[in-house]
């Protein structure tokens, strides 16, 4: 039975460099959130979405302690991603945060363990892999089309020379805990793989620090010429993972190359796919199969080819209205963190690392998901 269309009334913390994307796709976009107001540490920044975005300025506490209000979404820095988070899941609302929603497992388990207590949705980003690319390989793997999923390989470079940079809030995003290269692209190929084969089993790992100290080189830095001291995370990263399915992945990221690249290749039994850049949410998807020709396009059996930062948020507001998990919710999120982690951990003490959660694969989602204003809450 069809229930009459009630939206979920939301409120945005963080109104930095991301935000505006997410708030053009949640305020004209996914109509199951009202978006209603915003708040920033800067004020200047905050006054400046709600004009953009008819939304009403607020404080976090106001957005805390205001009833009306169900849904928070944290695109806070990386640092503050947890106590922002866990303050609203104390105030009793859901959460939706950008990646990553912790820096720690220990925190991690402690936000994860308040949304259970409390029955509120806890979910984060990446949601790239509930774009067009990935939702469209996943029906290809789950069709047969590769055959049995053997090994994925992830390389990925790119150039986030601290010392080149103008200004030092750069170098604090780039490497800061919970950033970094393994954080800033790492979750976006792992939360693909689990979205297709299905949860870690254990994790191998290597780093090491290229050139920690360096002088900055920008001539419009204001320390340009001075010594730095680079001690945040590891820039160069090598791992494996092995699937509960039996299926393994070779991990391979550096931070300071320049020009790089990247390789997303999954392979099975009958053939290959490329999948692309998970970061985007659409792009090529590129089939090869013994019967030579090598790769050839696939066209995208989903929507959402674009820009859709946000798409986690509106799925878990749908959620809540059918009462059913949400797709990118905190057992899943949970578990590709913790496979980050357990890579870290790894490097650190040269064991294997056992993970310690499970994570069934989300649901896909159905044809022309939350693609149009009229559909009915039954339906998605």
């Amino acid at each position: 039975m069809n229930r009459p269309f009630r939206p979920v009334k939301t409120a945005v913390i963080g109104c930095g460099m991301i935000s505006g994307q997410y708030l053009e796709n949640c305020v004209k976009r996914f109509n199951v959130l009202n978006v209603v107001a915003c708040a920033d540490l800067v004020p200047e920044r905050a006054q400046k979405a709600a004009e953009t975005y008819g939304l009403r300025v607020m404080t976090d506490e106001e957005i805390y302690s205001d009833p009306e209000i169900e849904l928070v979404i944290n695109l806070t820095y990386p640092t503050a991603h947890y106590e922002v988070t866990r303050a609203a899941l104390l105030a009793g609302k859901h959460v939706h945060s950008e990646k990553m929603f912790a820096i720690t497992l220990d925190q991690a388990n402690e936000l994860t363990r308040i949304a259970r207590e409390k029955r509120l949705s806890l979910t984060a980003a990446p949601d790239t892999w509930l774009g067009a690319r990935m939702q469209t390989a996943r029906a290809v793997v789950d069709g047969g089309l590769i055959g049995d999923p053997i090994s994925a390989e992830i390389i990925l470079s790119r150039c986030y020379r601290h010392s080149d940079w103008k200004q030092e809030s750069e170098k604090r995003f780039a490497f800061c805990p919970g950033g970094g290269l393994l954080y800033d692209m790492g979750g976006y190929y792992l939360a693909s793989l689990v979205s297709i084969l299905g949860g870690v089993d254990s994790v191998t790992g290597f780093y090491r620090t290229y050139k920690p100290a360096r002088p900055f080189r920008h001539p419009n830095n204001p320390a340009y010429g001075a010594d730095m001291t680079y001690d945040g995370a590891p820039n160069c990263y090598s791992g494996s993972f092995l699937f509960k399915s039996g299926a393994m992945a070779s991990l391979s990221m550096t931070s300071e190359v320049r020009g790089g690249g990247s390789r997303f290749y999954l392979h099975g039994t009958l053939g290959t796919l490329d999948l692309g850049d998970p970061n985007d949410f659409g792009g090529n998807l590129r089939l090869e199969t013994a019967a030579g020709g090598g790769f050839k396009e696939l066209g995208l059996l989903y929507p959402y080819t674009d820009a859709s930062r946000g798409l986690g948020a509106a799925d878990a507001a749908y959620a809540l209205r059918n009462n059913r998990p949400a797709r990118c919710n905190a057992g899943f999120i949970y578990h590709v963190f913790e496979a980050l982690q357990g890579m870290e951990r790894s490097c650190d003490s040269g064991a294997i690392y056992r993970m310690t959660s499970d994570c069934p694969r989300p649901a896909p989602l159905p044809a022309g998901f939350m693609e149009y204003p009229e559909a009915e809450l039954d339906d998605l």
